[in-house]
């Protein structure tokens, strides 16, 4: 990702759904962009909102989706199409209930673990060996409960671990944005495990 990227964070567009769990991914690139004054721009073509930054010397594009979750894959491909980036270029940012609330995890390829945003990505895109940035939310414990939980807001106390554990992933994006990918994960794990383990004492 040293020479340009593209940076997409998934949910569900308007207001109605800005607080849910299932918006992590919009509240990542809010967190990443805080306080440089880019404005995301609609672009209805490419069915995303978009902005362009020079973040940490790497000029990116940063996208979220506007359409429903379920149908996140449109846009990706319509961006990436138009942007003439490959999935080498890309990071995924989305809500995922197998991590608790304050974990977050980079990951490189796999599978879509059930995910909507992802399975829809995986449909429009030949090659599915992507970064991730997986923001735990935690699970209801209940398969039938999981689509009102997602798309439900957090309780206070986990929506605070919510938003630190992206706070952690900011500190670990100059890393990744120079390609430095295993020293980015390293550092975000170690993080995300002294962050867990302060929280229990």
């Amino acid at each position: 990702m040293s020479a340009s990227c593209l940076i997409i964070g998934l949910g569900n567009p308007g207001s109605k759904y800005s607080q849910t769990r299932h918006n992590a991914g919009f509240w990542f690139l809010d967190a990443l962009l805080g306080g440089s004054g880019a404005v995301f721009r609609s672009q209805a073509k490419l069915s995303a909102e978009i902005c362009r930054i020079d973040l940490h010397r790497t000029n990116c594009i940063v996208a979220r989706p506007t359409t429903f979750m379920n149908h996140s894959g449109r846009a990706v491909r319509a961006v990436m199409d138009y942007y003439r980036l490959s999935v080498k270029n890309l990071l995924v940012a989305y809500d995922d209930l197998d991590l608790g609330p304050g974990t977050i995890r980079l990951k490189q390829g796999g599978g879509h673990g059930g995910h909507n945003g992802l399975r829809d990505i995986f449909r429009h895109l030949d090659d599915t060996d992507f970064l991730r940035l997986r923001i735990g939310i935690g699970h209801p414990g209940i398969r039938d409960a999981v689509t009102p939980y997602v798309l439900s807001r957090a309780p206070a106390q986990q929506e605070t671990l919510i938003m630190r554990s992206i706070d952690n992933a900011l500190n670990v994006m100059p890393d990744l944005l120079a390609g430095n990918v295993s020293r980015a994960m390293k550092d975000l794990h170690t993080e995300v495990s002294d962050s867990e383990s302060a929280s229990d004492n």
